[in-house]
């Protein structure tokens, strides 16, 4: 059961996460309540210090804090060089299982690409969203409250999936403001 919702992170790296963490800031900006009242940061994955200080140790560190990943899978599975820096330190065998716990919320929408997967006949947007797959299931792991269901995209589709996962995202805030 998520919590009210008091700031809001976005955590994006490389270009079109960052152009998709503009359209969910646009969105949420837009909101009356939230425009008034509540503080969208965003913070680039490839500032370990900035990421680290907004999700485990500064003021954000709260179960009111909803942090919305937006994460790209490249070849070979991996994030590109933009949020390596994240994706590696959350990747971690040595965090505690409670890393998160009391800390934040998460949202995780994936932006993969299946024409890299030439080798494959049948390819849909679950086959090439490996870093936000198991991004979101480690940050459950490490006792991060999920927000809502992940969202998965595929740049083949023209990333369809992107505007009606965000869609419920907003709408699921609006009913924790």
């Amino acid at each position: 059961m998520s919590t009210k919702i008091e700031d809001f992170i976005l955590l994006f790296g490389g270009d079109l996460s960052a152009d998709v963490a503009e359209q969910i800031n646009t969105k949420l900006s837009s909101i009356p309540t939230i425009s008034s009242t509540h503080n969208i940061h965003k913070v680039l994955m490839s500032k370990s210090k900035d990421f680290k200080t907004a999700l485990l140790e500064g003021p954000l560190a709260k179960p009111t804090t909803l942090a919305i990943f937006i994460t790209q899978t490249i070849e070979n599975e991996a994030p590109p060089e933009d949020a390596g820096a994240c994706i590696r330190f959350f990747k971690r065998k040595t965090h505690p299982e409670t890393l998160l716990t009391d800390k934040i919320q998460f949202a995780v929408l994936g932006l993969g690409d299946s024409n890299l997967l030439l080798d494959r006949q049948h390819t849909a947007a679950k086959d090439c969203n490996q870093v936000a797959q198991m991004l979101d299931v480690r940050l459950e792991a490490l006792g991060g409250q999920r927000f809502c269901q992940r969202g998965e995209s595929d740049e083949r589709t023209g990333l369809t999936e992107v505007e009606p996962w965000i869609d419920v995202l907003v709408e699921k805030i609006k009913e924790c403001l």
